[in-house]
């Protein structure tokens, strides 16, 4: 494929028309696919306070996250550039009351303008050519009080990752993005925890959890094979998601944002 048939929208954010099928088949089609949604399933009801609240979910690609909210009673509204992953979502979801709509995160102040009570966007920002002002966008949609569930590809585990297959120079250099060619799945903007922690503050959000995805699997010398050991990995992740420092070394980073009721100027000695 060559660099003017890249999926890079015009303002330089990976899309996945004509990917849509390697992504499926890459980050949920294996075990570790299966491990994140496991670990979603015990995280968000812990560090989330759900009440069945209307949900807007921004990149929601194949549309697991969004059906995993909508069998818990909440108003799903989906959102997601890619016409060919709307469409997987759609099958995925048929006969689940979901709003679908087709649009980029930077349209979402326009086009679903909330407030929310809340927002989740779930490994959306490391394919984005300016994440920092996609979370400033993100907290605009939130209500005074509202939740976002974040959560984004870890730039310091990538590096680990690289330096554990051996990829020392490019560890060196810190040559860690992707660059949206051709069919690679390396994220454009892998994000720091540090990044998270600085642009919440600039944004006036809290940060109130934290937990890492998949903090020992990706290291592996090789995958478990019975299925004894995918339950005894399964209750290690669990076990140490959320404990420092291994959180900080997960693959994916999950937060729960709020923005305060009353913002730290306008509220009461």
């Amino acid at each position: 494929m060559s660099d003017s048939a890249s999926p890079l929208s015009p303002v330089g954010d990976r899309h996945f028309d004509g990917l849509a099928e390697k992504f499926a088949a890459s980050l949920y089609g294996g075990a570790r696919g299966e491990l994140r949604l496991a670990l979603l399933d015990r995280l968000l009801p812990e560090m989330l306070d759900l009440r069945e609240q209307p949900l807007l979910d921004v990149g929601a690609g194949l549309g697991q996250l969004a059906g995993w909210f909508a069998r818990r009673g909440h108003a799903v509204t989906l959102t997601e550039p890619s016409a060919e992953m709307l469409a997987r979502a759609r099958q995925h979801l048929e006969g689940q009351d979901l709003r679908f709509l087709q649009a980029p995160l930077q349209d979402l102040p326009e086009l679903a303008p909330g407030p929310w009570p809340l927002v989740a966007c779930h490994a959306v920002l490391e394919w984005l050519a300016d994440p920092r002002s996609a979370l400033a966008m993100l907290a605009g949609l939130l209500a005074p009080g509202g939740q976002l569930s974040l959560m984004v590809f870890n730039r310091d585990a990538l590096r680990l990752s690289n330096v554990v297959k051996g990829n020392l120079e490019k560890a060196l250099a810190d040559r860690l993005e992707g660059k949206g060619l051709r069919k690679r799945l390396t994220p454009i903007s892998p994000l720091t925890h540090g990044q998270v922690e600085a642009w919440s503050a600039e944004n006036g959000l809290v940060i109130h959890e934290v937990a890492g995805i998949r903090v020992f699997s990706d290291y592996l010398r090789r995958p478990p094979e019975s299925e004894a050991d995918r339950e005894r990995l399964l209750a290690l992740e669990r076990r140490y998601c959320r404990v420092d420092p291994h959180w900080r070394l997960g693959r994916y980073l999950l937060y729960t944002l709020e923005r305060p009721i009353h913002p730290p100027e306008e509220a009461t000695p």
